[in-house]
């Protein structure tokens, strides 16, 4: 590839970074406003959810295409690259994309458990429950990034004031750095695929079990005139297993190209910094993007 072509890619980028941002932010404010209103024909512990992964992904937003890429590109020398600021936006970014992440799955979990354990679900699929689930995801993940706003260093030092991150040195050669790393990508996002897609397979064969059984009970009672042919129960779910499925395929479709780049370089164990003429360079660009695109 061509010089010229990565000059375009990264134009491209940043054009697509320019958009994001004033979409995603409108679009997350909508959302959280809209949900928290209560008139959206969903449950309660729904609405929770919604609008904790909607803040979520406006910290997101916010924190990275707006306070590192677009103030790259327009502010390089302003406040936010003091190194202090610097670390808090580097460990904002890893905070709440865990606590997106993490929040998909308890959502994932609040409808399998409403769908699939008719027992279970009096206790758990409530208003209480669903803020207490998102107040632990959003504490544990913010505790569990911690970490990443100690490895960076200032670049330079003027007029006694540090700028700059770049990574430490005890961070680019200690084994426990690496680690720990390796313990990030584990827990964000390899277990969460795993886990929502096992509890969307589960859903989906109950749902369609409970479709068969429904059948069965038309058939054997025959249909009168008049008669709703739609389960009151299942329709009630309807909306809500519509954004599951849509948050649970939009998320693994937005995190598979940086995840499978991620198995690569450990694979060919390549883990430096490409040049703008590598391939390999865009390709790990346009996954970021990915990744962004999802909130």
């Amino acid at each position: 590839m061509t010089v010229s072509a990565h000059i375009a890619a990264l134009a491209s980028a940043q054009c697509f970074f320019n958009l994001l941002f004033p979409v995603s932010l409108s679009a997350n404010l909508l959302a959280i406003v809209n949900v928290s209103r209560g008139k959206c024909g969903l449950s309660k512990c729904v609405n929770r959810y919604m609008v904790g992964m909607a803040a979520a992904d406006l910290l997101l937003v916010i924190s990275y295409p707006l306070l590192t890429w677009t103030a790259w590109i327009y502010f390089p020398g302003s406040f936010r690259f003091i190194t202090p600021v610097c670390r808090l936006c580097g460990w904002l970014i890893f905070a709440s994309t865990a606590t997106s992440v993490w929040l998909t799955v308890a959502f994932t979990f609040d409808r399998f458990v409403a769908i699939c354990c008719e027992k279970l679900k009096t206790k758990h699929c409530t208003e209480r429950t669903a803020a207490v689930d998102i107040g632990t995801v959003s504490g544990l993940a913010c505790l569990e990034s911690v970490p990443w706003g100690f490895v960076y260093e200032p670049l330079v030092i003027m007029d006694s004031v540090p700028w700059y991150c770049v990574h430490t040195s005890s961070y680019k050669g200690a084994p426990s750095w690496a680690a720990f790393a390796m313990f990030h990508r584990i827990l964000t996002p390899c277990v969460p695929f795993f886990l929502i897609l096992l509890l969307n397979i589960r859903t989906v064969r109950k749902i369609l079990a409970a479709r068969r059984a429904r059948r069965a009970r038309r058939g054997l009672r025959g249909r009168r005139n008049g008669e709703n042919d739609k389960d009151r129960e299942m329709e009630n779910r309807r909306k809500s297993i519509v954004l599951l499925f849509s948050i649970s395929a939009s998320f693994i479709l937005c995190w598979i190209t940086q995840q499978a780049f991620y198995i690569y370089q450990r694979i060919s164990m390549s883990f430096v910094y490409y040049s703008v003429t590598d391939p390999r360079y865009l390709i790990e660009d346009i996954s970021g993007m990915l990744q962004i695109l999802s909130s």
